[in-house]
C-alpha cells in the first residue's frame, strides 16, 4: 500500500526547499558582492563574506600602511597566520607575514618568507621590493638588478620606487655591469632608467657612459635615449656635454651636415627624434614645413619650404641649438618667396640660452623672389652666452585674424661663418 503524504508536508516541504534555494541565492549575492567591494572597502568585503581572501590580504595591508596608528601586529600576525592554513600557496600571505615579522624585528624569518613568496610567485611584488633592498644592503648588486628587472617587468609603474637605489648600483663596477648586460638584453625599463637619470648631474655621467658602452652591440642607442640625455645636459647646463654627445650621435652620412648650423641645407635627413642641435619642426596648424633635395624638388627648390595657409600664425616654426664660441660671425639666408604677405614680421632670430637675451635677428622679405640673399653680422660676447637657440618665428603676439599669413617661403640655405677677428 502506497504511503499517502499529506497537503500539509507536501507544503512543508516546498517550503523548505525554497528556503534552501533562499539561503543558496544570499550567499551567492553575498559572495558576489564580497567580490565587488574586496578592493575599495575590504572590510566591509570580509564582513559578508569572511573567507574572502583578496579582501582580507587588502585589510591587513591597510592596516599595515596606515600612517595615522601604530598597527597591533601580533593581531595582524594572528590573522594572516589563520588566513594561511586555509590557503598555503598563495605567496601574498608569505610576504604579509614575512613584513609583519620586519617590522617585529625578527629579520631573518622575515627574509625566509620573503623567498617562500617568491618560490610561489616570481613576481610577488613587496617580496621583491624587500629583496631587492636586502640585495643592495648585502652588496649582492647583480641579484638586485636580477630582481629590479623581474619587478619592472611585471610592475612596471614601480620604476619609482627602485630609482632612489640606481646610483648606488651603477657606482658599483659589478652593479653597472649587471645593468648595462639587462638593458643590452633589451629590458624594458631601459627607456625610464635613462629619463631617471638624466635628471641629476650624477646620474647624467651613468647614462652618458651606459649610453657609449651600448655603441657597437646588438642594441644600440636609439634617437630618442640620446634625446633624453642631450636633454638633460642641456637642463643642467652642461652644454659642452650636450653638443658632444650630440656629435657623437650622428651617422657617417650626418656627419656631412655639420657645421655652426648642422643641415644648413635643410636635407630630409633627420638626426631623429627631435634632438635640439637638429632641426626641430614647431607644431602648428597655420602652416607646413617640409625639407627637400635639389634633385628631388620642383624647379631645383631645395631646401625647406614653409607654406602659410592665411590663417594667423604665432611662436615658432623652426629652431635648433647651436653652439658658437665668443666672436665675429655672419649669418646668411638665401631664400625664394611667391606671394608672401606677412602682416607682422617673420624673422630669424639668435638668443643666447640663459638670461643674456636676443644677440641678432634679421627679417624676411615679403612678395615673390627667386634666390635673394639676405645677410647680417652679429658677435657672441666673451662670457654668459655659452649656447644659442636659432629660431624662425612671427612677432605675431595673439592668434588674431587680422594677421593672417599667406604664400610660401622656400629657404634654400641658412648658413653661418666666423669673420676673421
Amino acid at each position: 500500500m502506497t504511503e499517502q503524504t499529506s497537503p500539509l508536508m507536501q507544503n512543508l516541504r516546498r517550503s523548505g526547499v525554497w528556503f534552501a534555494a533562499s539561503v543558496l541565492v544570499l550567499a551567492a549575492s553575498s559572495i558576489g558582492l564580497s567580490r565587488f567591494l574586496e578592493t575599495e572597502t575590504p572590510t566591509v568585503s570580509l564582513a559578508l563574506d569572511p573567507l574572502n581572501i583578496n579582501a582580507l590580504i587588502g585589510e591587513l595591508t591597510n592596516d599595515l600602511n596606515d600612517t595615522s596608528n601604530v598597527p597591533d601586529l601580533d593581531a595582524l600576525l594572528a590573522k594572516a597566520e589563520r588566513a594561511l592554513r586555509f590557503d598555503l600557496a598563495d605567496a601574498r600571505l608569505y610576504s604579509l607575514i614575512g613584513e609583519i615579522k620586519y617590522r617585529q624585528g625578527e629579520k631573518d624569518q622575515a627574509y625566509e618568507l620573503f623567498d617562500q613568496a617568491r618560490r610561489l610567485s616570481k613576481t610577488e611584488i613587496h617580496a621583491l621590493q624587500r629583496s631587492i633592498g636586502r640585495s643592495i644592503e648585502t652588496g649582492d648588486l647583480p641579484k638586485a638588478v636580477g630582481g629590479i628587472d623581474i619587478l619592472l617587468r611585471r610592475w612596471p609603474d614601480q620604476f619609482p620606487a627602485i630609482a632612489e637605489g640606481l646610483p648606488t648600483i651603477l657606482s658599483n663596477p659589478d652593479g653597472y655591469q649587471a645593468v648595462l648586460a639587462a638593458i643590452r638584453a633589451a629590458a624594458p625599463w631601459r627607456a625610464s632608467l635613462l629619463v631617471a637619470l638624466g635628471k641629476t648631474p650624477e646620474g647624467l655621467d651613468f647614462a652618458n657612459r651606459l649610453l657609449l658602452d651600448l655603441t657597437g652591440s646588438t642594441a644600440p642607442p636609439n634617437s630618442s635615449e640620446l634625446s633624453y640625455v642631450i636633454h638633460g645636459y642641456i637642463r643642467q647646463k652642461e652644454y659642452e656635454q650636450a653638443y658632444r654627445l650630440f656629435l657623437f650621435s650622428l651617422s657617417d652620412q650626418e656627419r656631412k651636415l655639420g657645421g655652426y648650423i648642422f643641415n644648413s641645407t635643410f636635407e630630409p635627413v633627420s638626426s631623429g627624434s627631435g634632438k635640439p642641435f637638429d632641426w626641430q619642426v614647431g607644431d602648428q596648424s597655420g602652416l607646413e614645413v617640409t625639407f627637400a633635395t635639389s634633385q628631388a624638388a620642383v624647379e631645383g627648390e631645395g631646401g625647406a619650404t614653409v607654406r602659410f595657409l592665411n590663417t594667423p600664425v604665432k611662436n615658432t616654426a623652426l629652431q635648433q641649438y647651436i653652439e658658437l664660441p665668443p666672436g665675429s660671425y655672419k649669418i646668411s639666408l638665401l631664400a625664394s618667396a611667391r606671394n608672401l604677405k606677412l602682416p607682422k614680421d617673420l624673422y630669424w632670430s639668435i638668443r643666447c640660452v640663459g638670461p643674456a637675451g636676443e644677440i641678432t635677428r634679421f627679417n624676411i622679405s615679403e612678395g615673390t623672389y627667386n634666390r635673394q640673399a639676405l645677410s647680417q653680422d652679429f658677435s657672441v660676447g666673451p662670457a654668459g652666452c655659452p649656447m644659442q637657440l636659432l629660431k624662425l618665428e612671427t612677432a605675431a603676439i595673439a592668434e588674431s585674424w587680422r594677421f593672417r599669413y599667406v604664400g610660401t617661403l622656400v629657404m634654400h640655405k641658412l648658413s653661418i661663418e666666423r669673420l676673421p677677428s
